[in-house]
């Protein structure tokens, strides 16, 4: 299995995931085994299924990030691998010698019954036994670190889960655990080298369309960032943008009416007079007196004066 994850070209996410769920399918035994990626703003994502006959594919499907609450997400971090035998088997109860001096805790055993909503979650899925690997990377190095001789060790995230479900109470040896945590560290080295991969060629997009649409400006031909391809939607992600140039605007995408455009500059002119711009996830927050009346059109913005 490791042979194969390693012999995978690079330049497919996709690739490289569809063939660790193959492998841990064939592995395990489990009826259902997933590739679950968490997004920038914690929701999780099935990126990858296999599944035996007859199962309902979730392939696809999106879920709230308070699925996986933060707490659970910080003892993957230190558990890399999670194993519950049978949702409905009943717990067993942990008597602590009154003479400890501290509370025992079980964050770090195999043993530690799962939450009991976890529980009603799982059969709720039809989903009676599991088992999940963590799927930790590299986390992106913070602007502005000073470069030391010696090397800082990399920060860790979480970047997803490998999940298996089976129908059925399902127990897995320690030595086939132990090598399903081998497993999923050598994915999650694949998986940081494509994140990297994604990001250089980000990167080399962005520094080709900003050099374009400077170009355009540099030759006072700014109606070409919104009227040419590239455009400035292509350079900033976002719903929609504006160009109000010689008394005129030019709109792309979701926008505001040309008036409340008009109201919005008049407001940046005179609050804003001393900066090149304003960048805001809240309009009403930044103080901008029409915001409501926006509505659900907009909210954040970003605005940048040319001169």
């Amino acid at each position: 299995a490791i042979t194969r994850l390693q012999s995978l070209p690079s330049g497919s996410m996709e690739r490289v995931c569809d063939t660790m769920v193959q492998e841990v399918f064939e592995l395990t035994g489990y009826d259902r085994v997933m590739a679950y990626k968490f997004h920038d703003d914690d929701h999780g994502e099935v990126v990858s299924e296999t599944t035996k006959p007859g199962l309902e594919p979730y392939l696809g499907l999106h879920y709230p990030a308070t699925d996986i609450p933060q707490a659970a997400r910080f003892l993957f971090m230190k558990n890399k691998v999670r194993m519950i035998v049978d949702c409905r088997a009943g717990h067993v109860k942990v008597l602590q010698d009154e003479k400890l001096p501290f509370d025992l805790t079980l964050c770090g055993s195999t043993l530690r019954a799962p939450h009991s909503c976890h529980l009603q979650y799982m059969e709720n899925m039809n989903s009676i036994a599991s088992l999940v690997m963590a799927v930790v990377v590299n986390d992106a190095e913070e602007e502005g670190e000073s470069s030391n001789t010696v090397q800082p060790q990399k920060r860790k995230r979480l970047w997803g889960l490998v999940v298996c479900h089976n129908t059925t109470p399902r127990f897995v040896p320690f030595p086939l655990r132990y090598a399903c945590e081998f497993l999923a560290q050598v994915f999650a080295i694949h998986v940081n080298k494509e994140l990297e991969l994604e990001n250089q060629i980000v990167e080399k997009n962005i520094l080709r369309t900003q050099t374009l649409l400077c170009d355009l400006l540099m030759r006072d031909a700014p109606l070409g960032i919104v009227s040419q391809s590239p455009n400035i939607m292509d350079l900033v992600k976002c719903d929609g943008t504006a160009l109000l140039y010689k008394s005129k605007i030019w709109r792309l995408g979701v926008t505001p009416s040309d008036f409340q455009l008009h109201d919005i500059s008049s407001w940046l002119s005179e609050c804003h007079m001393d900066s090149t711009g304003l960048s805001t996830d809240s309009l009403y927050d930044a103080g901008f007196p029409g915001a409501l009346a926006l509505e659900d059109v907009v909210c954040g913005m970003a605005a940048v004066r040319i001169t």
